[in-house]
C-alpha cells in the first residue's frame, strides 16, 4: 500500500515537473527567435549604414574631382582676366595711335557721324559708347541708335587687314550703387554686374554682325576705371560707358574660348527716356 502510494506521487512530481519544462522551453524559444529577429534587424540597418556610407564616400570623392576642377577653371580664368588687364592697362598707357592710318581716317569719319551714342580716341584706338544714350536706364539691352551704330562699326572691323585684330570690351560705371529694383531683379545687382553685363552686350552685338567670338574680350570695372570726377554730374556722366579698345594684335580662337558661352541677363527693354533716381546718396543715373 505504502509502495503504491509512493509511486503515485512519483508520477505526478514527473508530470508536474514535465510541464514546467516545457512552458519554459516555450519561453526561452520566444524569446530566442525574437532576438534572431532583432539580430537580423540590427545587420540590415548595419548593411543599410554601411551603403550610405558608400555612398556618402563616393558623392565626397566626387565633390573633391569638382573642387579640383573649380579650381583649375578658377586659376585658367584668373590667368586670362590678367592678361585682360594688362593689355587694358597697355592700351591706356599709349603713348602715340597703334592704328593704320587708313583705319584711324575711317573711324575718325565714323564718330563724327555718330557723335550722339560714342567718340574716337585716336590716340589709343579706343571707341567710347556714351552708356546714357546707348542703353535704357539700369539695363543692358542696346538703344536703336547704339545697334544701328554698332551695325556700321562691325563694317569697318571686318574689313581687310583689320579682320583679325583683337578687341577688348571694357564696361564702368560711376560711383553711385545701383538701386533700382528692376534692376537688381534682372540680374545687375551692383556696378560690378551691370558693367560687366553691358561689355557682354556690345559684344554680343558685335557678334550678331559677324564679329568673330575669338576676336573678343569683355570685362567689367564697375567704378575703378573714372575718367572724370564722380562728385558732378557731369563727371559721372563720363564714367558711364563702355569702351572697345581695338588691338592690332592678331587673335587667335583660343583666347577667349571661354567666352563663347558668356551669358548676360538682359533686363526688359524700356520706352522711357533716360531719368533719374533720386536717392541718400544722390542722383542715380541710368541705373
Amino acid at each position: 500500500m505504502r509502495m503504491s502510494k509512493w509511486f503515485g506521487l512519483a508520477a505526478v512530481g514527473l508530470t508536474l515537473t514535465g510541464c514546467v519544462s516545457q512552458s519554459e522551453f516555450k519561453k526561452v524559444e520566444a524569446e530566442r527567435n525574437l532576438l534572431r529577429d532583432q539580430v537580423q534587424t540590427v545587420r540590415a540597418e548595419a548593411e543599410e549604414y554601411r551603403n550610405q556610407l558608400g555612398a556618402v564616400s563616393e558623392q565626397a570623392n566626387a565633390k573633391d574631382e569638382q573642387i579640383t576642377s573649380l579650381s583649375s577653371e578658377k586659376t585658367e580664368l584668373q590667368t586670362q582676366l590678367d592678361e585682360i588687364n594688362k593689355q587694358y592697362a597697355e592700351a591706356l598707357e599709349r603713348a602715340s595711335n597703334p592704328l593704320p592710318a587708313a583705319l584711324t581716317s575711317e573711324l575718325t569719319e565714323f564718330a563724327k557721324t555718330n557723335g550722339d551714342v560714342l567718340s574716337f580716341d585716336s590716340e589709343r584706338g579706343m571707341i567710347k559708347f556714351k552708356s546714357d544714350v546707348s542703353f535704357a536706364p539700369g539695363s543692358v539691352e542696346l538703344t536703336a541708335k547704339a545697334t544701328e551704330a554698332i551695325t556700321k562699326l562691325s563694317k569697318i572691323l571686318n574689313d581687310k587687314g583689320v579682320a583679325d585684330y583683337e578687341l577688348m570690351i571694357a564696361g564702368h560705371t560711376d560711383s553711385i550703387q545701383v538701386n533700382r529694383a528692376e534692376t537688381i531683379k534682372a540680374g545687375h545687382r551692383d556696378n560690378w554686374y551691370l558693367s560687366a553685363h553691358r561689355a557682354i552686350a556690345v559684344g554680343k552685338a558685335l557678334q550678331k554682325n559677324s564679329i568673330s567670338a575669338y576676336r573678343l574680350a569683355m570685362v567689367g570695372y564697375a567704378d575703378q576705371r573714372p575718367i572724370a570726377s564722380n562728385a558732378t554730374d557731369d563727371g559721372r556722366a563720363k564714367n558711364r560707358r563702355v569702351e572697345l579698345i581695338i588691338l592690332p594684335s592678331k587673335a587667335t580662337a583660343a583666347n577667349a574660348e571661354w567666352l563663347k558661352t558668356g551669358k548676360a541677363t538682359a533686363a526688359k527693354k524700356s520706352t522711357k527716356k533716360d531719368e533719374s533716381a533720386h536717392t541718400e546718396t544722390g542722383p542715380a543715373y541710368n541705373k
